[in-house]
């Protein structure tokens, strides 16, 4: 027999809600955004004291009156010829992103989504790289790129960088290759696709947080990469831009103003390229947590 709802019933539902309460409490609630806020202010503090020394008065300036110092940026990149370490931070960085991106994906996909002999051991030497840090391999690749009249050379500077980076990225893809929907790629199959056709045409804009978090972080990764350019360009040749900062840095020691200024714009290209792609970032992010 079913059982009748009745008014009484219902008071008696909403009596025993009221009593109930929410799940979590106010006070709960109100520390959360406590801790969160105390959180935020202990990361954002560094950053806005950067900024505010960027925008403040310099002691290589003539006139030193309040206000924003705009002026402290022009001659940044006067003074430490940033012109040419940006364009060289540039050239490596899309170098990079884009070769690494492009492999990373091609290999995610094969190890994600097909299965061939050594496949298992194959994958096993890609995470190999991810696990081998920058400093246990520089310096004898350094004397064989040297042998091989390489060194001062974008291959000297963006090839290993290329490595390291594929390493994770086929870890990435891989990872959102076997998570995918295997119907949609039968369907393509099944309408006559070919297994080029199914990743660029259908599996690759499905992809698409996936792969832009990975051109995010790559492009991080390869813009604040400091030993290999150090130590690959001895010459300066390719100087990139977080080495021109440093030996900016040490120029200008006591100038907090021109240092603050250098340092913004070193940073502002990944913060740029982080604004426009948070979307996806923090799509793919969440994605690859959830999985």
């Amino acid at each position: 027999m079913s059982a009748v709802t009745t008014p009484r019933t219902l008071a008696a539902t909403r009596r025993g809600r009221r009593r109930a309460g929410p799940l979590t409490s106010r006070a709960e609630v109100t520390a959360n955004y406590v801790i969160l806020l105390g959180f935020a202010l202990v990361s954002l503090w560094p950053i806005g004291t950067i900024v505010a020394q960027a925008f403040g008065p310099s002691s290589s300036a003539a006139v030193t009156s309040g206000g924003l110092h705009l002026e402290n940026f022009g001659l940044a990149w006067s003074q430490g010829r940033f012109s040419s370490y940006m364009l060289n931070s540039v050239v490596v960085s899309v170098t990079v992103v884009v070769v690494s991106v492009v492999l990373s994906v091609l290999a995610g996909y094969a190890f994600g989504t097909m299965t061939f002999p050594g496949s298992t051991v194959l994958f096993y030497l890609f995470l190999f790289g991810i696990m081998v840090p920058t400093e246990a391999i520089v310096v004898p690749l350094f004397f064989d790129l040297r042998q091989l009249g390489l060194v001062n050379t974008l291959v000297a500077v963006a090839g290993p960088q290329i490595a390291q980076s594929i390493a994770f990225g086929t870890y990435w893809m891989r990872t959102h290759f076997r998570s995918a929907d295997r119907a949609i790629t039968e369907a393509a199959i099944i309408d006559g696709a070919a297994p080029r056709q199914v990743l660029w045409q259908v599996q690759a804009p499905i992809a698409r947080p996936a792969i832009l978090t990975l051109v995010v972080l790559v492009f991080m990764w390869t813009w604040n990469e400091f030993l290999i350019p150090l130590v690959m360009s001895p010459t300066g040749t390719l100087r990139t831009a977080p080495l021109g900062l440093a030996f900016f840095q040490g120029q200008h020691v006591t100038d907090y103003a021109l240092m603050g200024a250098a340092a913004v714009m070193v940073a502002a290209p990944v913060v740029v390229l982080y604004l426009f792609a948070q979307r996806y970032f923090i799509a793919g992010m969440t994605e690859g947590a959830v999985k």
